[in-house]
């Protein structure tokens, strides 16, 4: 079963042609990695999957991107509540200047949970899944700005949790973090395939191998293959992903 099936999607800044005719199913509940070199159209993909590009000016789509069996960009369809089910998380942890709490309770007050109780259950909850928790529980008051830059990420991930999102866009979220933080955002990440579709996109080869289960490989704009990550790295199927894969590219 997969989260999203997207067909010949194209893509355009104005009169550059970003993405071209790219097709692939994502599966639900697994990790998949975009990978390719800088400017190859892996985050401009990943923000397609939310209508994140709505907000950029000159932006022109072509194509579909079926969630749950629906078209994102069809005529009609609720932009905020497909963003409560396809979350995001950005390269540069973006915590609000408020407590560590009402980051986490910002969302679901906006969809209507007003409820002490059943705020304090959304937060602990979120936090946990997020693997902070044991880390912050008894600082919830203070402001989440004093946190250090891993703790900072997992708590937009916990944000972007409390919401209860069915999909985790993550646009090289660990790009920023030292080794330690980046381990521990990776052994989330793992844990969260239990429940949840994750889209990473990550320049880091080993990463992607550890991390995801399927990998999808541009170049130029241009989905040069997808399949299992053990399988893409080590029987490629095309010379171009062999040459990055290894470190042969350019």
């Amino acid at each position: 079963m997969n989260s999203f099936d997207v067909d010949i999607l194209n893509l355009w800044y104005g009169d550059n042609h970003v993405l071209h005719d790219v097709s692939l199913g994502i599966p639900a509940r697994r990790v998949t990695a975009l990978i390719g070199p800088s400017g190859c159209g892996k985050s401009t993909f990943l923000k397609s999957l939310n209508r994140m590009l709505d907000l950029v000016e000159g932006v022109r789509i072509e194509g579909s991107v079926l969630f749950d069996g629906q078209d994102i960009y069809a005529p009609g369809v609720d932009v905020t509540t497909l963003r409560k089910n396809v979350g995001m998380v950005f390269q540069k942890a973006n915590a609000f200047p408020m407590s560590i709490y009402d980051n986490i309770a910002y969302g679901p007050r906006i969809h209507g949970v007003r409820k002490r109780g059943e705020l304090d259950e959304l937060v602990e909850r979120s936090l946990r899944d997020a693997a902070l928790w044991d880390e912050v529980k008894d600082r919830l008051t203070k402001s989440a700005l004093g946190l250090s830059g891993g703790q900072q990420q997992r708590l937009c991930i916990a944000r972007a949790l409390a919401v209860g999102p069915q999909v985790l866009l993550l646009d090289e979220s660990t790009s920023a973090l030292d080794p330690i933080s980046t381990e521990k955002i990776e052994e989330l990440v793992s844990r969260l395939k239990r429940d949840y579709t994750v889209v990473m996109v990550t320049h880091n080869m080993q990463q992607a191998l550890r991390v995801s289960d399927y990998a999808a490989f541009f170049l130029l704009g241009d989905l040069v293959e997808f399949a299992p990550t053990e399988r893409l790295f080590n029987s490629p199927g095309d010379r171009r992903t062999a040459d990055y894969v290894s470190g042969r590219f350019g």
